[in-house]
This record gives structure tokens, C-alpha cells and sequence, in this order.
């Protein structure tokens, strides 16, 4: 998401950084250019006059003239004002504090609406809260039994009823949910290909029973300008609470993002960075500008290695390494804590001007799979003791990993030099600190 838009800013703020000092013309020059790389991102075209508008009141004047980085005071000035585009503060869903808190995710067919129900229960479920999924899609083929799926593979309960319309299921849903202490009742609605009236007065009748705490809209981030009217008019019917950003993963322009929030004025919630259940994470729109901005993410990357790193595992960790005693067991299972966080891309692309570093790098997440493979091939023995796989071990071992014998060999040169650099590291690094100040991750 936002490839190209970033680019584009790289390229103008880099032009900038040769400057000596900022002048009234290359201020207008470099915003000329930004209006034009938002323009073509797909934002809003009234967003992108009132954004420059407010850019540029900023950037003329006499402190910011005599600055001594132009290049760095253009880009603080552009990142303020995405922030202020986004929504400036992140702003939370309704807390699940009474039985049962009510949400209701609206949208046109196909935005991600039914995959978002299933994010959004397994969120609860992770805090020890008791969700209900309810289908009251009653039009879409599958639609219900996609749901069913999605609930068992969480251990979700999902709520459905035959021959009743939408308003009457999710209406006895919220009476099965009091019945039955229930923390979050999730209602996955109908989508259609387009807005029309039926749609709406279905949706503003579940609102009217059931009372939602929150109401929110599914938009497609891919949809660009067409996300933005969408979102306009389900807010002048239906008075929405928030919008949940989906496929924030795909190689949209990024232009409904920037845009949804400053046309309604309705905030952003959350956003669907990728397939898997766990793939959703709040909008913070501080986050989201330095992200747009080629700034990287390192807030979000720490919360998600807080969420996804075993700490008494990493202490385990640590006193191996200090013992110079990391094997490729101890390997596998640090593979497996960086998986949970998500794709390769995505956590590199949180680092600081590595976004940047990798362009034009594809980045082989297959790789990863067949080292996982080759490590599953070999006994606890050899795992733990590489040295003892010898020829007859190697053709075996490739044999059951699908893998040649030289991509094994490589693997194994690959883990024998990182035993080199970690034994370099505690000579020279760990040397006389006391334990617990270097924690070491793989």
C-alpha cells in the first residue's frame, strides 16, 4: 500500500535536501509536486486544495525561512498536516463493557465484511471475551456457511436463523446473546454490488432494533474515490460510528485512506492489513503518515513483537546465546515468533528507510519455507548438534524436505556463520554486562 505515493515523496523531499534554505519558490515547488502525487494517489481533490492550503500557511514564514534543513522541515510540515488529514488521534472501538456490546459491519459486497466479523471475535476471544458471530447476510450464496468456518476455525459460536429477514435475525440474536452472557455480538450484514435504497432500509431497521454501539463501515481500500462516496452516503443515512479500512495490503494508491476522514468526518478505526484472522490492527493516523512518508513504523513494529514474542522463551533464548549454545532447533522456533507477526514485507517495511533499501528487492517468503521444511526433516539430535549430519544424513534429510543437497549445505554454511558472529558478539559485546542487558533476538 502507498508504494508509489511514497516514492513520489521520497523523490520530492530528497530535491529539497540539496536546497541551502527554504524559499517562498521551492516551498511552492515542492508543494506543487506533492499536490500533484496526491492527486494521482487517487485523494479526494478537495482534500488535496485545503491540504496544500494549509501546508503552505505553514511552511512560509520567517522561522522555517532561516532553517538550516529545508528538506527535513518540508517533510515535518507535510507529516503534520497527513496527520491532521487522517484524524490526528487514534480513536478506539467501543469498550466491551456490558453483555452484549453490539457491533454491526456494514458495506458493499465484497469490501471484507464477513472476514472482518472473524478479526474482529478473534481480538475478543484474545481478551478473555465471550463473542457470538451473527449472520444476517441472507442474500449472498455461502455467505452464512462462510461464516460458519470462520467461527469454527476460532471457536466462535455463530448465530443464524432459516426463512427470517435480517432485522428479526439480528434482533434475536441480541436476545439469545442476553440470555446467554454474552460479552460481543458481531453482526456480518448484506452487501450489494451497488447502494440502493433496499440496502439502506434493511440496515436502518437492525440499527433501530438492536441499537449498536458501534456501526461500522467496511470500505475496500482498493476502490479508491469510490470508497469515499461510499462512505459519504452510508454516513448521511445510517450515522455511522467508524470505518474499517480493508486490504491495506494490496497495492492501492492509497488515495480513500487519506481522503475517507477528511469528506465525512467520520473517524477511522481499523485497519485489515492482510488475510489472516489476526491481520487487524487500529488506525492510528500518526503511524499511517510516517508510513506514507517512507518514515517506517517502529511504534507498531514493537507492540507487534510484544504481542507475538514469548518473553520466558526469549529469556531461554538469551542465556543460550550467552552459553554460545543457539542451535538450529533454537532457530526453528524463532522463525515461528516471527511469523506470527506477519508477512516478512510488512515487518520490514516498519524499519526506518528500509522500505527504501528494499526497492526493487522481492522478498522470498518461500525461502523461509523451505528452511522450515529442512529443519523439520532432521532429528531432535541433528537439530541440536548440526556437525553430526554427514553425507548419508544430507541426501536423507533432502530427500524429506523436497530440497536439494546443496540448498541443505547452504543452510547449514548459513547457520555455522551465524554461530561465528554470535560467539564474536558475546566477546566483544557481552562481555563484563550484567545478565538481562543485551537481550539478543534472532
Amino acid at each position: 500500500m502507498f508504494g508509489e505515493l511514497i516514492d513520489k515523496f521520497d523523490e520530492i523531499f530528497k530535491n529539497l535536501r540539496g536546497a541551502g534554505k527554504l524559499t517562498e519558490k521551492n516551498i511552492k515547488d515542492a508543494l506543487k509536486e506533492v499536490r500533484r502525487a496526491l492527486l494521482e494517489a487517487d485523494v479526494n481533490y478537495k482534500v488535496v486544495r485545503d491540504f496544500i492550503k494549509h501546508a503552505e500557511t505553514e511552511a512560509v514564514g520567517e522561522r522555517v525561512l532561516k532553517s538550516i534543513e529545508p528538506g527535513q522541515q518540508i517533510v515535518k510540515i507535510v507529516h503534520d498536516e497527513l496527520v491532521r488529514l487522517l484524524g490526528e488521534k487514534m480513536v478506539p472501538l467501543a469498550p466491551i463493557d456490558k453483555a452484549p456490546t453490539v457491533y454491526v459491519l456494514c458495506g458493499l459486497q465484497g469490501s471484507g465484511k464477513t472476514t472482518l466479523c472473524g478479526k474482529l471475535a478473534l481480538q475478543a476471544k484474545r481478551k478473555n471475551k465471550k463473542p457470538l458471530l451473527v449472520a444476517a447476510d441472507i442474500y449472498r450464496p455461502a455467505a452464512i456457511k462462510q461464516l460458519m468456518i470462520l467461527g469454527d476455525s476460532i471457536g466462535v459460536e455463530v448465530f443464524h436463523l432459516d426463512n427470517a429477514k435480517p432485522p428479526e435475525i439480528c434482533s434475536q440474536a441480541k436476545k439469545y446473546a442476553e440470555k446467554n452472557f454474552i460479552d460481543l455480538m458481531i453482526c456480518d450484514t448484506a452487501g450489494r454490488l451497488h447502494i440502493d435504497d433496499e440496502l439502506m432500509v434493511e440496515l436502518e431497521e437492525i440499527k433501530a432494533r438492536v441499537a449498536p454501539d458501534e456501526l461500522i463501515l467496511v470500505a475496500d481500500a482498493m476502490t479508491g474515490q469510490d470508497a469515499v462516496n461510499l462512505a459519504e452516503k452510508f454516513h448521511q443515512r445510517l450515522g455511522l460510528t467508524g470505518v474499517a479500512l480493508s486490504k491495506l495490503d494490496g497495492d492501492a494508491r492509497g488515495g480513500a485512506a487519506i481522503s475517507i476522514r477528511a469528506v465525512t468526518g467520520c473517524p477511522i478505526k481499523l485497519a485489515s492489513i492482510g488475510e489472516k484472522l489476526s491481520d487487524l490492527e487500529p488506525f492510528h493516523p500518526d503511524r499511517m503518515a510516517s508510513r506514507i512518508l517512507g518514515m517506517g513504523d517502529i511504534v507498531s513494529l514493537v507492540e507487534k513483537a510484544q504481542q507475538s514474542v514469548d518473553l520466558k522463551e526469549a529469556a531461554k533464548l538469551e542465556e543460550k546465546l550467552r552459553r554460545q549454545a543457539f542451535t538450529l532447533e533454537d532457530f526453528y522456533e524463532q522463525m515461528q515468533q516471527i511469523k506470527k507477526m506477519g508477512p516478512l514485507e510488512s515487518i520490514l517495511g516498519m524499519i526506518p528507510g528500509m522500505g527504501k533499501a528494499l526497492k526493487g528487492v522481492q522478498i522470498d517468503e518461500n525461502g523461509m519455507k523451505r528452511v522450515e521444511a529442512m529443519i523439520q526433516s532432521m532429528t531432535l539430535e541433528e537439530r541440536r548438534n548440526p556437525h553430526i549430519i554427514d553425507g548419508s544424513r544430507k541426501k536423507r534429510i533432502a530427500l524429506g524436505s523436497g530440497n536439494s543437497v546443496q540448498n541443505l549445505n547452504l543452510l547449514l554454511k548459513q547457520f555455522s556463520a551465524m554461530q561465528k558472529m554470535i560467539k564474536n558478539v558475546n566477546k566483544f559485546k557481552l562481555k563484563g554486562l550484567p545478565k538481562g542487558a543485551f537481550p539478543f533476538q534472532m
